[in-house]
């Protein structure tokens, strides 16, 4: 299959969509909807027919790109890979359709910024040259930013900037990290070389290997985020438009979770090893602060920001957690949560078209006229805060049960962020739908019939995730759950 084909559709339905608008107005939405659902269709295809046995990296294309430097066009996949484009592509379709109505202004330019990025996050996750990779990572970032520049709400400017500079800075610290790496392969063979399956071989002192593993740590750190490097996440979802703060949460945050499994884990295991009492505390420290600075939050997409600082310390906790377990939980909160903070974002979204306001405090009501959105709504909460049956409990469950093997402690420690999302979940529910009434009932209306296919199928896949969680489990069973499992086993018994 070609992962190549891909990107160049994502980037020719962009700058097709931008092309047309100028011509017929309108064009863009259809163009780009077209565009997403062809491309997912192919992807479903090209996997189904396919022979590869995606339990272990598949290295799908190798040319030269830089040959005076051996940098390589090198692309590959796994079930790991695999998942995540599966929810990328997905949740493009989703920010297609929420921003259908909300977006007015260089709509083309818009479209082709959105697609550009998921282009750039599908490289991020198939790319297994390090420049490469470096390469997409800077892609995905830098439409991102516009979104956030050119549509965002009033003080975009500054949490476009913000975003910009915290991304940049750890990127730069981790393409130092690269360029070690590689003048070390050189060292060792004689030759240069980026690719990742090469680094794997390496001999390296742990004296050097805990500098290049927090080079790394630090840039996927930021993008996950974790306490301390996480005040960008409020500001630039509360400044996006819906369909940016979709991304964010939904996507762009999983890259960091992504980096930490395939890069940092395997690349650096006992540094890593080494690092995880650190890196655990600092997912329960980012659980239970994100959970308290969620509740005290005024501004609904700031709450749901919030949120998804303490949702990603689950991730965090369970990875360094060296259980297969807990990174079986991880896997799945990357999805679950992908969907119920796309949802949350996309009902964030929804209100303010109708109220203008993000203000809970301008709010309450809302369930006699919206009774529609308000189920929808209370479901997405439930999900948040890890009702059972919805794919978050399954999640949340294993990552704190993988956990509790290796740090009793601090997991029952972070079982805590459990009722902060409860109580935070419930805020939000009862200060939008319920109490007193705050806008005239004329001015809200329910769901549209484009808002209930977002919705419906959003809530479709939690619940089904949530009853058929093997559905995702039974790809990360065997030889794909490696980790650091194997090179650690000696040390962590």
């Amino acid at each position: 299959m070609s992962i190549t084909l891909v990107m160049c559709g994502l980037l020719f339905g962009g700058a097709l969509a931008w092309l047309l608008e100028g011509i017929k107005p309108q064009s863009a939405r259809w163009v780009s909807l077209l565009t997403v659902l062809v491309i997912g269709v192919y992807f479903a295809i090209a996997l189904n027919s396919t022979a590869y046995d995606f339990s272990t990296l598949q290295l799908l294309v190798r040319v030269a790109w830089i040959p005076s430097f051996h940098i390589e066009y090198a692309l590959a996949l796994d079930y790991l890979s695999i998942v995540l484009i599966s929810l990328t592509l997905f949740l493009a379709l989703i920010c297609v359709l929420v921003s259908w109505q909300e977006i007015n202004d260089k709509v083309g330019f818009y479209y082709f910024n959105l697609l550009a990025s998921i282009a750039g996050i599908v490289g991020v996750f198939t790319a297994v040259d390090m420049f490469l990779f470096f390469f997409f990572w800077e892609v995905m970032l830098l439409p991102i930013t516009a979104l956030i520049a050119i549509w965002g709400h009033e003080d975009r400017h500054f949490a476009a900037i913000k975003f910009f500079i915290f991304t940049q800075v750890s990127s730069l610290i981790m393409l130092v990290a690269i360029i070690a790496m590689s003048f070390i392969h050189y060292q060792q063979t004689g030759q240069l070389s980026f690719l990742y399956q090469d680094w794997l071989i390496l001999d390296l002192p742990l004296s050097l290997t805990q500098y290049l593993m927090l080079g790394f740590f630090i840039a996927f750190a930021v993008k996950l985020p974790s306490v301390p490097v996480h005040s960008w996440l409020p500001d630039a979802h509360t400044q996006a438009p819906t369909a940016g703060s979709v991304l964010l949460a939904g996507v762009l945050l999983k890259t960091g979770a992504y980096g930490l499994i395939r890069f940092v884990l395997q690349l650096f295991p006992q540094a890593s090893l080494n690092f995880a009492p650190v890196a655990a505390t600092l997912g329960v420290v980012s659980i239970l602060y994100g959970a308290k600075m969620a509740f005290a939050q005024q501004d609904l997409k700031r709450l749901v920001a919030y949120s998804s600082i303490s949702h990603m310390g689950f991730v965090m906790l369970a990875l360094f957690s060296f259980n297969i377990i807990a990174y079986q939980g991880a896997i799945l909160t990357l999805v679950a949560h992908g969907l119920s903070s796309a949802a949350l974002f996309a009902l964030a979204g929804m209100i303010y078209s109708r109220i203008h306001s993000r203000d809970l405090n301008n709010m309450g009501g809302f369930w006699l006229n919206t009774p529609r959105m308000g189920g929808f709504a209370l479901a997405f909460c439930a999900a948040a805060f890890g009702l059972p049956g919805l794919a978050n409990f399954v999640a949340e469950f294993l990552s704190l049960l993988g956990a509790y093997q290796r740090y009793p402690i601090l997991t029952i420690i972070a079982a805590f962020g459990l009722i902060g999302s409860a109580i935070y979940g419930m805020v939000l529910f009862q200060s939008v739908f319920h109490g007193k009434r705050q806008v005239k009932p004329q001015a809200i209306n329910d769901l549209s019939a484009r808002e209930l296919l977002v919705f419906s199928s959003l809530l479709t896949l939690l619940i089904f995730i949530g009853l058929y969680p093997n559905s995702l489990l039974d790809f990360f069973q065997s030889e794909n759950i490696k980790l650091v499992l194997n090179n650690t086993a000696g040390v962590t018994k």
